[in-house]
């Protein structure tokens, strides 16, 4: 459930010709910083001031200077600059840019399970709504989720929601048992194992690169796990002139960019009819959405102040244990 209130002052519709121009005077008008996703399609990650990984760009929601955040990105990243920063202006260029990994986990039905738990520590991945984050101890992301829960205890027990996906993985790799919420992501759920290995015997010499949120099975096929921050560095390192890159395929704009001499093949989903592995929502943000959003300092999110003070602790806790 949404905590955004939508704020509209005389909206204008009119688009201009140039809107990379248009932008970027938005921009110096109104003291602004444009935080992109690598999900985003590209032109917003070419007009972007910082493109990254959720970790990244909580980090440069934390610190920026600027009067206005505007995030091209989805809803529980603009809330999270808006915990982060209170007193500022964010904007998201379409509120319906939702996230089902965040939709499935309800905040009532959450607050039960955590009731019926009350020894565990909640860590949340950041994919979530604000009410989860605010009944959060700590606040994740597929970036660092490996190296926070590390840092418990062994003799506390945790729950880790909503991603069970990641949780999995993360326990694999700690060898922590943790109670999972039964959460995913639909577009890293869409990859065909199949198809997947009927690429790689087309494609012997190619790397799998693949996020935590996939399957188990896809998991088993990569040679590379990590979040889209470190599949893009690795891809840079890497020996390897050739990729299948399971995760959204925004991301292969910026790893075409790093590495232009290599070939990037996105990872084919199960239905070949569709672009289902692209994200509805990531993909409802366009480049006129975003300058009208500006131009109008609409939609806004809002907050309670309940709500911000509670998720802010965990948010901050993260941001600290994420020091390396």
């Amino acid at each position: 459930m949404f905590t955004t209130a939508i704020v509209q002052n005389n909206p204008t519709r009119e688009i201009p010709v140039d809107l990379f121009a248009a932008i970027q005077a938005l921009k110096q008008e109104l003291n602004a910083v444009i935080l992109a996703h690598y999900y985003q399609e590209p032109d917003i990650q070419d007009i972007a001031d910082y493109i990254g990984d959720s970790l990244g760009l909580a980090q440069q929601a934390a610190k920026t200077d600027a009067e206005v955040i505007v995030f091209a990105g989805v809803h529980f990243m603009a809330e999270t600059a808006k915990i982060l920063n209170p007193n500022k202006l964010v904007l998201l260029p379409d509120l319906a840019a939702g996230c089902s990994l965040a939709d499935s986990c309800p905040s009532q039905e959450f607050a039960a399970f955590k009731a019926a738990h009350p020894d565990h520590l909640v860590i949340s991945y950041i994919n979530c709504t604000a009410e989860i984050k605010a009944m959060s101890d700590i606040i994740c992301t597929s970036s660092n989720a490996v190296q926070i829960v590390r840092q418990i205890p062994l003799n506390r027990p945790i729950i880790f929601a909503p991603d069970r996906n990641l949780g999995r993985y993360v326990m694999q790799q700690t060898g922590r048992n943790m109670l999972l919420w039964q959460g995913s992501c639909i577009v890293h759920e869409t990859f065909s194992e199949k198809k997947l290995v009927q690429l790689k015997i087309q494609h012997p010499a190619a790397e799998v690169l693949a996020h935590p949120e996939c399957e188990p099975p896809i998991l088993r096929h990569a040679d590379y796990v990590g979040s889209t921050t470190a599949l893009l560095k690795h891809c840079q390192k890497s020996t390897a002139s050739s990729f299948i890159v399971a995760t959204e395929p925004g991301i292969i704009h910026q790893m075409r960019k790093e590495a232009p001499h290599k070939n990037f093949i996105p990872a084919p989903p199960i239905n070949s009819n569709c672009n289902c592995n692209e994200c509805p929502y990531m993909r409802l943000n366009t480049l006129e959405k975003l300058y009208l959003a500006m131009k109008n300092r609409s939609p806004e999110i809002k907050l309670s102040e309940e709500i911000v003070t509670a998720a802010l602790k965990p948010l901050q806790r993260m941001l600290a244990m994420s020091v390396k």
